[in-house]
């Protein structure tokens, strides 16, 4: 088999879909179970500037609702992704778009969410005692697994431009 994208063929598509999805929904999931903590954590969280929980602040309901918007567009597009797949949807070449680009937008969306939960949660959210603490640390590494964002983008961009992904120079 040949080296690079040329090599590339069904079995192989195959392996980088069930990894690169499988990315995705973990780093979602991480996702979702910070939002829901913070959720929880904010009702009863307090400020000595406020005379109520953090919940009443404008501006942790402005970061809320970016959140919640955020994790409701990573759901549906990975749902998306494999429901094509299952189907046998022919995408040709842009299946290489789907696949880097559905777990390029979960690792990236979700890595925002966790980023945010950490900022809402205060200074207690450094500390190993806050399970905030471990997801946020986890949810970055998502950024760095296979396909990382250099990656991505160069082969998104090839393909969408007629250009092999194996042409020279390589940025990923």
């Amino acid at each position: 088999m040949p080296a690079g994208a040329a090599g590339v063929d069904q079995f192989i598509l195959s392996l980088f879909a069930w990894a690169l999805i499988g990315f995705g929904n973990v780093y979602y999931g991480l996702a979702q179970r910070a939002l829901d903590q913070t959720l929880e954590t904010l009702k009863t969280k307090s400020s000595i500037a406020l005379s109520r929980p953090m919940i009443y602040h404008a501006g942790v309901q402005h970061e809320v609702a970016e959140m919640v918007m955020e994790m409701e567009a990573i759901g549906p597009q990975l749902d998306r992704f494999g429901q094509d797949w299952t189907d046998g949807v022919d995408y040709g070449h842009d299946w290489i778009i789907k696949i880097v680009g559905s777990k390029f937008r979960a690792v990236e969306g979700s890595w925002k969410v966790v980023d945010t939960c950490l900022d809402l949660s205060g200074g207690f959210g450094i500390f190993k005692k806050s399970e905030i603490e471990r997801l946020w640390r986890d949810a970055r590494l998502g950024r760095i697994h296979p396909t990382n964002s250099l990656l991505t983008r160069e082969f998104v961009a090839k393909i969408k431009l007629g250009i092999s992904p194996d042409e020279t120079p390589r940025w990923g």
